[in-house]
Order: C-alpha cells, then structure tokens, then sequence
C-alpha cells in the first residue's frame, strides 16, 4: 500500500482562519468553564442563559478591538500604546454596563444592589478577559511580523547570493574574446574561410554552452572537462604547438559535481601568463582525484612562474609593453569567491608557484555526486563526513564574510479580519 506523504499545514498559514480558530475556541472555553464552575455550585440552569449573553458581548467586543488593532500596531509607540489603553478601558466600561444591566433584568427587585455597584462588581472579569485577549493578540501579530520579516529577509538574502553567483558566472574575460575575434578577422582578411569557420563555430557552441547553464548550477566534472574542450579548441587554433595539455582524471571523479564554468578562468590564466608569454609555449596539466571524501583538482602549468609572492586579490593576467604579465584583479579570485559562496569554509583554494617556474592552483571541495546534489544540503553534508577537520578550516587567507545590507521591511501585518 502506497502511503502518501502528509505535509502539515502551519497553523498561521491563513492569518484569518487562525484569527477565527483561536477566537471560536478561547470564547467556547470561556464560557464552558463558566458553565461547568455554576452547575457543580448549584446554580440554577437559567444562569446559562445570563453566561451566554456575557460570552457574546465579549466575543463580538473583542472582534470591534481586533479591527481597531489592526489599524494601531503599525503606528509610533506612544500612539499604539496610549490608545490601546484607552480603548481597553472602554471597552470594559461597556462589557461591565451591559453585564449589570443583564443582570438587574435576570435578578429584577430580590436584591437592593444598586446599579453602580453592580457595574463596580462586574468590571473585574472584563477588564482581565479584555486585558489579556489585547496581549494576546499584539502578541501573536508581533510574532507573526517577525517570521514574515525574517523569511522576507532569508529570501532576499538568497536572491542576493544568486546574484552575485550571477555576477561572478558572467565574468568572462573580455580578453578572450577579443584576441579570439581578431584572429577569426584575420583569418577572414587571409580569406582562409574554412579555419575562420570551424573557430567561429566553436566560439559558438562555447559561448551557447555558458549563457545556457543557470548561474549558480552545478555539473559534473566530465561535463567541466567537455568545456573546457571547446575553449582549449579555440585557443589551440591560435598558439598551434605552442599549447600542449595534459588531463589526469581519475573515472570516479569525472562524476563529482562542481560549479559550472569553476574551470575555465583557471585554464585561460594558464594559457595566457604560461602559454603566451614563451616562444616554445607550456603545457597545462588538469588532475582531479578523490581524496578521503573530497574532490582534489590541481591546474599546473610549466610557464614561468610568479615573479613575487602570488597574491589571491592579483590572479589575473594581461601583458604590458614589456610582454610580461600584469593582473588585472579578476580570475583567481573570482574563483575564490564563487567557492566560498558555493561552499563556505568548507573548501580549500591553493596557489603554488616553484622557483624554477610553472605555477598550480588546487582546489578541494566536499565529493558530490548528481544523486546526492538533488537531495539537498543534508545529503552533500553527509557525503563529506570522511574530510579532515582541519582542511574545513584552512580557507584562503584574508576571506571576508559578506556585509550585511540594510533592508526596509514592510509594515507590521496583525491577524483577524480586515478593517
């Protein structure tokens, strides 16, 4: 038998539904309670009667003030606040007024009570009724305000990661795709068509393939890798022999799932600081192995090397006049921020440049696989319980959490039914 699954519904979903529940229900109490306290003090039964009426007056008193709150509790303090005193105060001068008046017609002459004395004596149960149905409802209405508010504020902040993820995606480098439409002119200018057409076309399916993911998403590796292709397929056809590479992935880490487009920045800093700076060009090497429950990938290059020490904040390359690579303040540590908006400190982000030259970059990720992505955030936590404790903490140096943004909230929202 096919059981299907229940999802409870929150009792405040519907703001009116709830206003009406708790409203039915504390006012049934009520008087049950009074009810059950007069029939086990041999009261005679026509008293129901008189509780009936005093539970009415106040069920339809408190659903005047609920119109009335309503309109208050988005105002100052001292408005709020001094009105609703007086509001309450008022309205356990009526409920009292009513109450003795009922109560002359049901008592008539037997009694010599006057009716200020009557007012007097029934004024205490309104005014403790009346007084804390008020807390009550700001109560609720406060709480309520503060979960909308909250929710408001996580959705906002979720849109503003996504875009910012957006933004860091969407940073190709507009090098690329300069030097690569100049020498498809080139080729066009040579009126070598058939060259300027297989370069266009992949430049095609490149670009076609990145504005098509979503920003943010995630892809396995081998399909990564398949990117990285079409963008090492453009470059080859300007450097030719000069750019060599080399991949050294492991078959269980071609299914691991990493954000889309990670790779790419790395390879084109390669290609540009090793490959075109030397005559004899470089050879870029990709490996990507599993490591006790996380995903190592390495990018290596045998250009030069980093003249100083590597820098996270200048990881991006162009030439000057000299041919000699100055940063442009953008690749590497794109990578680094998409990393730490996708991972948070659960990651690592390594830079190595040796003496002799060549310079690698390694990153380590929690392994996820396609099965475990869908099934959300637990799922991937659960996946990386094999991964050092320490290397959660080894981030890269000088990462700063996201500022916090000052954000104007909607007007504080009350329950009950509209004014």
């Amino acid at each position: 038998m096919v059981m299907l699954p229940i999802q409870p519904t929150p009792f405040f979903a519907s703001k009116n539904r709830a206003f009406w529940t708790l409203q039915l229900s504390g006012w049934g109490g009520y008087f049950l309670l009074r009810t059950v306290v007069a029939v086990a003090n041999d009261q005679p039964l026509d008293l129901v009667v008189l509780l009936l009426l005093t539970t009415i007056t106040g069920f339809s008193i408190t659903l005047v003030l609920s119109v009335i709150y309503r309109q208050l509790i988005g105002r100052q303090p001292i408005v709020t606040w001094g009105t609703t005193a007086a509001v309450v105060l008022a309205a356990v001068m009526i409920h009292a007024s009513i109450d003795a008046w009922v109560q002359s017609l049901y008592i008539g002459g037997a009694s010599e009570t006057s009716f200020a004395q009557r007012l007097i004596g029934s004024s205490f149960i309104p005014l403790t009724l009346l007084g804390g149905w008020s807390a009550l409802y700001y109560a609720i209405s406060y709480f309520l305000t503060v979960e909308e508010q909250a929710d408001r504020l996580e959705r906002l902040e979720a849109q503003a990661t996504s875009a910012q993820l957006a933004m860091l995606r969407y940073q190709l480098n507009p090098h690329f795709l300069f030097n690569t439409l100049n020498s498809i002119s080139t080729l066009v200018l040579l009126k070598q068509t058939e060259p300027a057409n297989a370069m266009l076309t992949r430049l095609s399916s490149f670009l076609r393939h990145t504005l098509v993911s979503e920003p943010g998403s995630q892809v396995t590796l081998a399909q990564e890798v398949e990117t990285l292709q079409l963008y090492l397929d453009i470059e080859r056809m300007r450097f030719e022999e000069r750019l060599r590479t080399k991949f050294a992935i492991e078959d269980d880490a071609m299914d691991a799932r990493l954000p889309s487009m990670l790779l790419q920045p790395l390879v084109e800093n390669a290609v540009k600081y090793a490959v075109s700076t030397q005559e004899e060009g470089a050879q870029i090497t990709l490996a990507a192995r599993i490591m006790a429950g996380r995903l190592r990938i390495t990018v290596e290059d045998t250009g030069p090397g980093a003249n100083a020490p590597v820098r996270h904040e200048l990881l991006d390359y162009e030439q000057d006049k000299a041919n000699q690579p100055v940063s442009t303040g953008v690749g590497l540590a794109n990578i680094r921020n998409r990393l730490m908006q996708a991972y948070g400190p659960d990651h690592k982000f390594e830079t190595r440049s040796d003496p002799g030259g060549g310079f690698a970059v390694t990153i380590e990720i929690p392994f996820q696989m396609e099965d475990e992505f869908a099934l959300g955030p637990d799922a991937q936590a659960a996946s990386a319980t094999g991964s050092d404790p320490a290397d959660a903490n080894s981030a890269a140096p000088g990462t700063n959490p996201q500022p916090a943004s000052v954000i104007t909230l909607n007007p504080r929202r009350a329950i009950g039914p509209a004014a």
